[in-house]
């Protein structure tokens, strides 16, 4: 079955515009509700969302949908992306949705869908879902309508037990930590996870207004937080994104850690105590060429996915890995969570901090990344750049030239309208003068 209305990451798009309109989203939530509403008489669903100003509205929406085929609800309120895979296994719910566009502007929403499992769809049940939305969904009669509930408590639950995934229980203290919210999902969770562990917490991007999400700040735009950490004096800085599934790392200088380093990290310290599940850590095609190195000089294996934590995800399922992400933030931890987790991968490496007694600059290094250049390059929908001849052919020469020397990634992004050009290689400056070509190419195109 095909999946028009699914992306790598759920349904996402611009808010009030097709397909992110109060409309479809109740739509979608009645097939939902219909294809998990089986077997039995008592149905649940969970809904989380992040900041944004128009989760209210697709909240809304998609709460009539699934009370519609009799589905009961459950607002969480804004709570983290995998806060609403905890409990939606923690609270026996057949059903958890999270309303976020991630590392998105306020402009956008996504809708992702998480099992009774608690991880996400698998492309086969999200095209069930789409095949129900487009022939049409039997509601429920009327003393079947669903009911809902507000959970107020649900963020304390995610508090609870995000600090019961960091070993070294309340030894925090001493250490100044900043943390940027993003304006998020998580603007109170994190803080008070690291405050409750000892830790000195400097909390920005923590007053969400509905508009502000993702704006200057967050594992975006880490300047702010860099200089947050520069002024206070901070030991570390932790920035998220919009709901709380990626994170970067910054030093006590300021300077950025990516989701490589950071996986480099744990992998090692996880191998050397026994802790990696089959040796492996899962990343994507987007993952330097020095981590892999890097891995393999400690007889770690390294499995590459599609781009895309669902895919990373379902690898380390079907290979019964526990450690996997991506080179843009995304840390999954099945020992923990079951899908990326940015503030527990942060515990992870306040723990490492604690245990080795080392700063962050000595922990966030380890590894030299080979020479990597991402650009993204914006395009409409009217216009596909992968369609041009002179885009094909630029490609197609760029490939040549990094032949046995560098290798070379291009792909359309899952959830935004951008063309990532991404390429490797030690001649820095063949690689500039090569992914430099592809974009004159693109730019024309677009």
């Amino acid at each position: 079955m095909s999946r028009n209305l699914f992306g790598t990451d759920g349904v996402r798009g611009r808010a009030n515009t097709y397909p992110m309109t109060a409309e479809v989203a109740m739509q979608l939530g009645a097939a939902a509700g219909r294809y998990f509403g089986k077997d039995k008489q008592e149905h649940r669903v969970v809904i989380g969302k992040d900041t944004r100003r128009s989760g209210y509205m697709l909240e809304n929406a998609l709460t009539a949908g699934l009370t519609s085929t009799g589905m009961n609800v459950f607002l969480l309120g804004p709570v983290p992306t995998p806060a609403v895979g905890l409990l939606t296994h923690s609270m026996r719910a057949d059903l958890g949705v999270m309303i976020s566009a991630s590392h998105n502007p306020h402009q956008d929403n996504g809708i992702k869908f998480f099992g009774p499992d608690g991880y996400k769809l698998s492309d086969e049940a999200e095209a069930e879902i789409e095949r129900l939305l487009n022939t049409g969904v039997e509601l429920s009669k009327p003393e079947n309508i669903g009911r809902v509930t507000r959970i107020d408590d649900g963020r304390g639950r995610y508090v609870e037990y995000a600090k019961t995934t960091f070993p070294y229980r309340g030894r925090l203290d001493g250490m100044k930590v900043v943390v940027d919210c993003a304006n998020g999902a998580a603007y109170k969770a994190a803080p008070d996870v690291l405050w409750e562990l000892g830790a000195e917490v400097i909390p920005i991007g923590v007053s969400p207004n509905g508009f502000n999400i993702n704006d200057g700040c967050g594992s975006t735009d880490t300047a702010r937080a860099s200089a947050a950490v520069l002024e206070h004096g901070a030991d570390v800085g932790i920035c998220l994104d919009g709901d709380a599934d990626r994170v970067m790392i910054l030093d006590e200088t300021g300077k950025v850690a990516d989701g490589d380093q950071i996986m480099g990290l744990i992998a090692s310290r996880w191998a050397h105590e026994g802790r990696l599940a089959g040796g492996t850590l899962v990343t994507t095609v987007m993952s330097n060429l020095g981590l892999e190195r890097f891995l393999a000089s400690k007889n770690i294996k390294m499995r590459r996915t599609s781009v895309g934590d669902r895919y990373v995800v379902e690898a380390m399922r079907a290979g019964g890995f526990n450690l996997g992400g991506e080179q843009s933030g995304h840390i999954v931890m099945t020992d923990f969570a079951t899908t990326g987790d940015g503030l527990i991968a942060g515990l992870q490496f306040l723990a490492a901090m604690v245990e080795t007694g080392k700063k962050a600059s000595e922990l966030t290094r380890v590894f030299e990344p080979c020479p990597q250049i991402l650009m993204n390059v914006r395009f409409s929908a009217q216009k596909d750049p992968m369609l041009d001849a002179a885009v094909i052919l630029a490609i197609q020469k760029a490939e040549t030239r990094l032949k046995d020397k560098g290798r070379l990634l291009i792909r359309k992004s899952g959830t935004e309208p951008l063309l990532r050009v991404m390429g490797e290689c030690e001649d820095e400056t063949l690689l500039a003068t090569t992914i430099d070509s592809i974009l004159v190419a693109v730019k024309r195109a677009v």
